[in-house]
C-alpha cells in the first residue's frame, strides 16, 4: 500500500487505525459502494466535503456518506451565515486531494472541521484515507483531535 499524507500523519501520532484498500475499476465510489467493499456497515462510512463560507473561508464536514450536508446547519455550525460547497476542480488545488479521496486529515491546511455527531455512536468509523480507493477506520474521539474538529448535528 502507498503510505498517503492521511496514513503518515496518523501513524506519527501514534493513532491506532485500521486502513482498508478496495477496487475502484468499477467506477463503484459511493458510500454504500464502499461499503460493501470494505465489508463495514453504510453508517459507519462517512465522507469528507468542503464549503466555503461567506466570512469563514473554508470549511471541512464529515458526515455518514448516505446523508446530504444541510448547509443551513453546516453554516450554523461554523459560525456563517451562508456557505456553498466549493467546485470539484477547486478541491485539489485548495485541499491537495482529489473527489473520492479527500480525507479530513492532511489537508494542504488546516480548515475548520466538523464530524456529524451520529459519528459518536460508534466505536470506529471509516473515513477516505487520501486517495480514491484507500479507506481508514478510525476511532471518531481520536479524528476530531487529529483535526481540531467539533461534532455536530450536520444533515
Amino acid at each position: 500500500m502507498t503510505k498517503t499524507n492521511a496514513i503518515r500523519i496518523l501513524e506519527a501520532a501514534g493513532i491506532a487505525f485500521t486502513a482498508r484498500e478496495y477496487d475502484v475499476s468499477d467506477g463503484e465510489i459511493s458510500g454504500a459502494a464502499v461499503a460493501v467493499k470494505i465489508g463495514q456497515e453504510p453508517e459507519r462510512v462517512f465522507k469528507t466535503l468542503v464549503t466555503e463560507g461567506k466570512t469563514t473561508g473554508l470549511n471541512v464536514f464529515v458526515i455518514p456518506a448516505g446523508t446530504e450536508l444541510d448547509l443551513k446547519k453546516a453554516a450554523q455550525a461554523a459560525g456563517d451565515k451562508y456557505i456553498e460547497m466549493i467546485k470539484s476542480r477547486d478541491l485539489e488545488p485548495r485541499t491537495g486531494y482529489v473527489h473520492g479521496g479527500c480525507s479530513p486529515i492532511g489537508m494542504k491546511k488546516r480548515f475548520p472541521t466538523f464530524i456529524d455527531e451520529t459519528a459518536m455512536l460508534y466505536d470506529a468509523i471509516n473515513i477516505s484515507g487520501g486517495r480514491v480507493g484507500l479507506q481508514v477506520e478510525v476511532a471518531p474521539s481520536d479524528l476530531a483531535r487529529m483535526t481540531g474538529a467539533a461534532f455536530a448535528d450536520l444533515f
